[in-house]
Formats: structure tokens, C-alpha cells, sequence
């Protein structure tokens, strides 16, 4: 059993454990650098970390609302003072500049003020029956024991935003998250079990998908699952919660399409397209992957986005003044180049990119790459590929025809237009087959306050974030009775 995080170890009941073996963590950014050994859990201690949970479950949910908002206050205020310190750790493992990486700690702290906050705001509803002389009341309970299962690309951010409002509302956590990024996860692990919160009621197991993720969806000891990630494996989730009635919640893939439209202040469309395409180097589920240009407008805009690519920098995450940082590893760097030249084979223009850059730092480090001349139903356009690359759809100058083209995709995550037109901004937000529209704004970047997710393959289950967290998070009770 390990005594203290720097052993790199599971956290089960309150204690650090060894694992079965390592992985080792590599910097993205200079793969001749080691992060650390972190441990993998296996069967036995996702048994354990259930157990432990479903024990703890309860003690917690009787916890005084003072003291749990206190607790969530706490974590989140310690995150935010650290953001310096554990965004660069972020941003070493999983390669997105500082800036962002730093960005993404003080947002998750964040979300652990808003819901510290949420505690104090669980409240009910009082009815009276049709039935004389009987009074109801409406309240929610929390649903259990909550599996959170989250991604690589947001390592701290997605996992917040789910073990906070877990905890909230009385909840015990068993986190899995991605074997790419296991030092953010046992960094947040670490503060989390400084606060005072029972033991077994937070729950860390690392490991890979096929062994420690199954064995957790398939347990019918939990209560609910809150995965993030490709939507094959979440229709491998929601078929294993489903003989077990788990309620389960899935955020998966996309192909969000910003719209230029006309009328388009082409200098915001330029500024929203590099934001939405090639930050986090394309590495996020709300990036714009499918750029629909206006025909009046195409010529000017590609030619000002290909001079604007030219000015992004790329290089090592922790670098001063760096737009884009590497991918996030081997793996992918050769998957996003084998997109590249799948398009070029059936057609495609190579604008700018497409290639891996030479670097003084041995990493993984791809161009930002801009396609001319593609259709919206090529591979390309279809399937989510999670890269720094862009695909421009030629389309006329009718709107009708860019809420059409925007919705021909399963996905239905985020969708922008940049527009002038009051007229195109009301229609597009009212047709637009999207959970998360955007106005004459980047298709990435959403609040913390405010309900997220998508349609159609993009997301499944009850929204998260926001007041609506608490539609997965808590269950109904409706009482009755007799007053006099």
C-alpha cells in the first residue's frame, strides 16, 4: 500500500494503493521526457473501490450542507491557487500551450464553486393534492454510487465538471480517467482527499479501458455512469449499463460546422475559425472542423484564414508566445496525417499543413492544415478525426442551404454562424440540429453556469453542467401526506 501521491498510485477508501504495474508518462512535447510511472489498477481494485464507495455513499449524502459546501469550496479554491503549477503539468502531459493548460485548472476550480454554491440551492416543491386534506412534496435524492469516466483532451476540466456536481449532490465518485493523462488526475486527486470528505465517498482507479473501464460500467453495484469520449465506446457503455438499469450519460463525438455567411465581418470569422479549428490543436469535441463558406465570400476568406494560419505558432506547450502544441501522441499524430491524405486522394486541396514538423524538441507536432475543395458527405466531413485540420465546404449564398448542410452529419454537438443578419441568426439557432449554438462566435467555449451537450450520436442522457446536472445526478421523490 502507498503511503502519499508520490508513488503515482490508485486512491481507494481514503488510501493511496499500488497497483498491479506502471505505465509510463511520456511529454508530448519532447518525448525524451518522462513525466512519471503511474500505477494501473485492475479487477480487484475496481471490486474494492465499489465497495468502498457503496459503503460511503450514504455518510455522505447525511453530511450538513454547510460542510459539503465548504468541502467543494475548498478543492476549488485550492485549484485556482495552484493554476500556474498544475497548468503546467497539463500542459506537459497532454501537450496544450500553458496558457490554455492553466486555463483549464482555474475553470475547474470553478466548477467547484458553482456547485459548493448548488449545495445551498437544493431545494423542493410543495403541492396539494386533488385529494382533500393531503399535502405532497417533490424532492431529490442522490442517485448512488457514480462512475465518472473521462477523456484525455480536458484531463481536469471534464472530470470537474462531473465529480463536482457528483459530490454536490450527495453522490460518492468512482473516477477512471484516461490512461494518457494519469498526473493531472492524480494531482486532482491529491487535493480532493486533503479536504474532508469520507472515506470511500472519492474513489481513483487508473487503467485502461478494455479491463478496469468494463469492469465498472458491466458491475451492477453502481448507480450511474458519466462517460466522455468516442461514440463507439459509448454505445460499448450504454450496452453494458443497460441490463442493469444504470442510468447513464454519454458525451461523444462531432463535426461541427461554422457557417460564413455573406454578410460575414470576415476579420470575426477569421478570429472564430483559428479559436474553433486549431486551438488545443483541433483536440476538442467543439472544435470547427467543417467550415462552410458563402460563394460571395469564399475567395477573400480563404485567402485572409491561410494568411492568418501562417502567423500560428507551434511549439513546445511551455514556450512563451506558442498558439498550438503538439498532438497528443504517436498514435494520433499518424491517424490525423492518414486523414490528410485520405482527403487528398478523393480530392482534396492541401491549403497550408498537412505534414509533421521538425522541431528542435522531439515531439509530435503537426501543421495546421486548411482542405479546399471538399463535400460535405467525404469521410472527412463525416467522421470525427481530432486534429488541428479544417475542411472548407464551398455552398451558395442562401442560408437555408448552410442550416442544411450544417445538420447532413449523425453529430449534432455545436454549430456558428458569423453573420450580420438578425434574419440568419434567428433562423440558424431556431433549425440548427446542435445542442450548443454559436453567434458570430467560435464553435469552442462554453460556460460553466449554462446546460452542455449535444444530439443525435453526440451526446445521450440528461445535459451536464449547470442547474441541469442535477436531472442525472439526483433522483425524484414525490411524498404524500395525510395533513389533517
Amino acid at each position: 500500500m502507498a503511503t502519499s501521491p508520490t508513488s503515482n498510485a490508485l486512491y481507494i477508501n481514503g488510501k493511496w494503493r499500488t497497483g498491479t504495474h506502471t505505465i509510463t508518462n511520456i511529454n508530448p512535447s519532447d518525448i525524451s521526457e518522462t513525466i512519471g510511472e503511474y500505477a494501473q489498477a485492475d479487477e480487484s481494485h475496481v471490486q474494492q473501490a465499489i465497495a468502498a464507495a457503496r459503503c460511503a455513499q450514504p455518510e455522505w449524502a447525511r453530511v450538513p450542507m454547510e460542510r459539503k459546501q465548504a468541502i467543494l469550496q475548498s478543492i476549488g479554491d485550492e485549484l485556482i491557487a495552484r493554476c500556474d503549477e498544475l497548468g503546467s503539468l497539463l500542459s506537459r502531459e497532454e501537450g496544450k500551450p500553458f496558457a490554455e493548460g492553466r486555463g483549464e485548472i482555474y475553470r475547474s476550480g470553478q466548477f467547484f464553486h458553482y456547485f459548493a454554491a448548488e449545495v445551498l440551492r437544493q431545494m423542493g416543491d410543495i403541492a396539494d393534492s386533488v385529494r382533500p386534506g393531503v399535502k405532497i412534496e417533490v424532492t431529490r435524492e442522490a442517485v448512488g454510487v457514480v462512475v465518472i469516466i473521462s477523456p484525455w483532451n480536458f484531463p481536469t476540466a471534464t472530470a470537474a465538471w462531473k465529480i463536482a456536481p457528483a459530490l454536490a449532490f450527495g453522490n460518492s465518485v468512482i473516477w477512471k480517467p484516461a490512461n494518457l493523462t494519469p498526473a493531472s488526475a492524480v494531482a486532482l486527486t491529491e487535493i480532493i482527499h486533503r479536504h474532508g470528505l469520507p472515506a470511500g465517498t472519492f474513489n481513483l482507479v487508473l487503467g485502461r479501458g478494455d479491463s478496469v473501464g468494463d469492469a465498472l460500467v458491466n458491475s451492477a453495484d453502481i448507480d450511474a455512469v458519466s462517460f466522455t469520449g468516442s461514440v463507439p465506446t459509448g454505445r460499448k457503455v450504454a450496452a453494458a449499463t443497460a441490463p442493469n438499469f444504470v442510468r447513464c450519460q454519454l458525451e461523444m463525438g462531432s463535426k461541427n460546422a461554422l457557417v460564413i455567411a455573406d454578410d460575414a465581418d470576415l476579420d470575426i470569422a477569421i478570429e472564430a475559425t483559428i479559436a474553433g479549428s486549431f486551438s488545443s490543436a483541433g483536440q476538442k469535441c467543439t472544435a470547427s472542423s467543417r467550415l462552410l463558406v458563402m460563394d460571395s465570400v469564399y475567395d477573400e476568406y480563404v485567402e485572409k484564414l491561410v494568411q492568418r494560419m501562417q502567423t500560428l505558432r507551434v511549439g513546445h506547450a511551455l514556450q512563451e508566445g506558442v498558439f498550438m502544441g503538439p498532438v497528443v501522441d504517436d498514435k494520433q499524430l499518424a491517424s490525423n496525417l492518414d486523414w490528410v491524405q485520405k482527403a487528398k486522394q478523393q480530392g482534396a486541396e492541401i491549403a497550408l499543413g498537412g505534414v509533421r514538423l521538425d522541431m528542435p524538441n522531439d515531439g509530435y507536432y503537426m501543421a495546421p492544415t486548411l482542405l479546399l475543395g471538399t463535400q460535405n458527405d467525404w469521410e472527412i466531413n463525416q467522421e470525427e478525426i481530432f486534429a488541428p485540420v479544417a475542411s472548407v465546404i464551398r455552398i451558395s449564398d442562401d442560408i437555408e442551404e448552410a442550416i442544411a448542410i450544417t445538420n447532413a452529419t449523425r453529430f449534432g454537438l455545436t454549430g456558428g454562424i458569423i453573420t450580420q443578419s438578425l434574419g440568419n441568426s434567428a433562423l440558424f439557432k431556431e433549425l440548427a440540429e446542435v445542442g450548443c449554438v454559436m453567434v458570430n462566435l467560435a464553435t469552442a467555449g462554453t460556460d460553466y453556469h449554462v446546460p452542455f451537450g449535444g444530439r443525435k450520436s453526440s451526446s445521450y442522457g440528461p445535459r451536464e453542467q449547470g442547474q441541469y446536472a442535477k436531472e442525472f445526478y439526483t433522483l425524484v421523490k414525490t411524498a404524500y401526506q395525510r395533513a389533517y
